[in-house]
């Protein structure tokens, strides 16, 4: 059978997801470390977006939809509820993670830092103060859903879990979102509890590197 080809730059948090969705399932599989608009992913995603996935003839691009196919497809611990309710209530939150916290934890906060776009290439402060309302705002929430069983969605570790990991973890990497998420005893103990998951583990991502000095 052919081997499951996973491409996109280690760093993204999607390429994340779909990772520790193989990891989870006991997929084998290669990764590409390879960045957006590559000619591999070019080649797949139509805005040249990753993850993008090879699997023999069949190829696939969007994260969500990519998971979807690696839970279905293959043998392993099912990563969405069996029931209806549950189900849904995992794919609102996957949902709510992809087109409202994505925007706000990585979209904007994080890449304040990494991509601050700022004249001295120092983080972006002004975009930093003005998005820490809805960063704690959205964290809290993350706090209270996970409060009375440690999951996002009933007692089972779902794909809504796998979403919001990696941006948690990038989030914790900045000054303000650490105290954010260190504030939240919920979701922190929640961070701490999965992040010692061997799919957590085997996916750390390589680190940052350093931003180089702007000339004087």
């Amino acid at each position: 059978m052919a081997k499951v080809e996973i491409i996109g730059l280690a760093r993204s948090s999607y390429t994340r997801v779909v990772r520790m969705v193989c990891e989870e399932k006991g997929i084998d599989y290669d990764h590409v470390d390879t960045s957006p608009h590559s000619p591999e992913v070019n080649a797949i995603h139509p805005f040249g977006k990753v993850p993008v996935m090879r699997h023999g003839d069949f190829t696939l691009c969007e994260s969500k939809a990519i998971a979807a196919y690696l839970d279905r497809g293959f043998p392993g611990p099912a990563l969405m509820p069996a029931d209806a309710k549950q189900a849904a209530l995992a794919e609102q939150w996957i949902s709510l993670v992809n087109t409202a916290m994505d925007a706000t934890l990585i979209r904007t906060y994080v890449f304040a830092y990494v991509f601050p776009k700022t004249a001295d290439g120092k983080p972006n402060k002004p975009a930093i103060e003005a998005v820490a309302p809805a960063m704690q705002q959205q964290l809290g929430l993350l706090d209270q859903a996970v409060a009375r069983t440690g999951h996002l969605v009933g007692d089972q570790f779902t794909l809504a879990d796998i979403n919001v990991l990696p941006i948690l973890y990038w989030v914790r990497h900045f000054p303000e979102g650490g105290e954010a998420i260190a504030a939240c005893a919920h979701l922190s103990a929640y961070y701490d509890r999965h992040a010692a998951r061997p799919s957590f583990k085997s996916t750390i991502p390589p680190p940052l590197p350093p931003r180089p000095p702007k000339p004087s």
